[in-house]
């Protein structure tokens, strides 16, 4: 198969609409051919003019450990073009980065999730350049979480740069399919192309999304493998507590949770008496960790680790929005006092709980708190958002 980096550089009909045009790369490290080359270098290669380059949340080199670390514009010290900077002092295009060219190319590798602040970037490009007159094509890439969708729909007037508009946490689409929602559901005007994927079937065994001819480059530096993008549409919340998401370890955010004061077996024996249904398409590990830096750092965390990968993996089974959910739960049930919402500043929004910023309203905190909720009406409650949300997109879907 073929990512769309890969089909526009070897389609000289497509290269020729480039001609005489000044041309603008959205992308990070992952950002790369069949062959490894960065999309820089090989547009470069290939004759397209590129006048000016953006990196996104974490930067162009993929350089910004955490959240809310921002990275400054500069000049590349190989092109001699401006690398501007979509987290740094602004987050949205301004007007003098737009004036840098006449077309934008989109390539950025996402994992499938709202809070995924790429899908946000693209938005925002899209946005501008319907101000500005410009084009934008987006260098499509797989999802590779794949096609199912899970999570309540984000409440309208809860939105930040972790939640772009009303979709689920996880939401099923390619970036080239999500810029012809943004168009439609927020009514752009704004020149737009997908340079679509060959052969892309996200429901294939072969990596259901992710193809295993493809070699995986963190997008992110936490975004360390396939079984980290499968997870993080739940792993993510705990970025909003005060357990840990394995941030300061070699696999963050491919853990329920970890912490010094919470026996993962207990929380394990409590989850299967809740909801075990939930914990289908994967298996869960009881493990430790000592954090280097980040929450709890050199402090050992007791902590269950997911495993949606080999043959543990069951792809139309495994829910990790709900999986997270319900680990939340039973730390509530266990430790009804426990303190698991963080109060802190969370990509800027500083009025609102993080847990409730990035969940897109406070549905899920409440359902935690709530003793006399069960799995049940957070499952009717998700599964009406869930069955709105792919009968609002089917007319996106570009694969399969």
């Amino acid at each position: 198969m073929k990512f769309g980096i890969d089909c526009l550089l070897t389609d000289p009909a497509l290269l020729r609409q480039l001609d005489s045009r000044r041309v603008a790369l959205i992308a990070h490290p992952a950002s790369v051919t069949a062959q490894l080359d960065h999309s820089l270098d090989a547009l470069i290669g290939a004759g397209v003019n590129i006048t000016s380059a953006f990196g996104p949340q974490h930067g162009l080199k993929g350089d910004k450990q955490d959240n809310m670390i921002e990275t400054a514009d500069e000049i590349d010290p190989r092109y001699g073009i401006p690398i501007f900077s979509l987290y740094g002092e602004v987050r949205r295009p301004t007007a003098q980065m737009m004036a840098s060219a006449d077309v934008f190319l989109f390539d950025l590798q996402d994992l499938g999730c709202r809070i995924y602040t790429f899908v946000t970037t693209l938005l925002y490009l899209l946005e501008e350049a319907a101000k500005h007159s410009k084009e934008v094509w987006v260098l499509d890439r797989p999802n590779p979480a794949g096609r199912p969708v899970e999570g309540t729909l984000l409440v309208p007037g809860q939105e930040s740069f972790v939640g772009a508009a009303a979709m689920p946490m996880r939401h099923g689409l390619t970036m080239g399919e999500m810029g012809h929602w943004f168009i439609r559901h927020f009514g752009l005007d704004v020149a737009y192309k997908v340079v679509a994927m060959e052969g892309w079937r996200p429901d294939d065994s072969d990596g259901y999304g992710w193809p295993a001819s493809r070699i995986w480059i963190n997008p992110s530096p936490n975004a360390a493998n396939l079984n980290m993008a499968r997870s993080y549409a739940g792993t993510v919340m705990i970025e909003g507590t005060t357990l840990s998401e394995g941030r300061g370890t070699t696999r963050p955010l491919e853990v329920l949770f970890g912490a010094p004061d919470v026996a993962a077996g207990g929380v394990l024996k409590v989850m299967r008496q809740l909801a075990p249904e939930w914990l289908a398409g994967c298996a869960l590990r009881e493990c430790w960790f000592e954090p280097t830096f980040h929450k709890h750092a050199g402090t050992l965390c007791n902590a269950l680790m997911i495993h949606a990968e080999g043959g543990f993996y069951g792809h139309d089974a495994f829910r990790p929005w709900r999986l997270q959910a319900l680990a939340f739960k039973a730390i509530r049930v266990l430790y009804p006092d426990y303190p698991i919402w963080r109060d802190f500043p969370y990509e800027y929004e500083r009025d609102r709980l993080a847990i409730d910023v990035i969940n897109g309203g406070s549905a899920l905190r409440r359902w935690v708190d709530d003793s006399a909720a069960t799995p049940h009406d957070l499952d009717v409650m998700a599964s009406q958002d869930e069955a709105a949300w792919i009968a609002d997109v089917r007319d996106v879907l570009l694969y399969g």
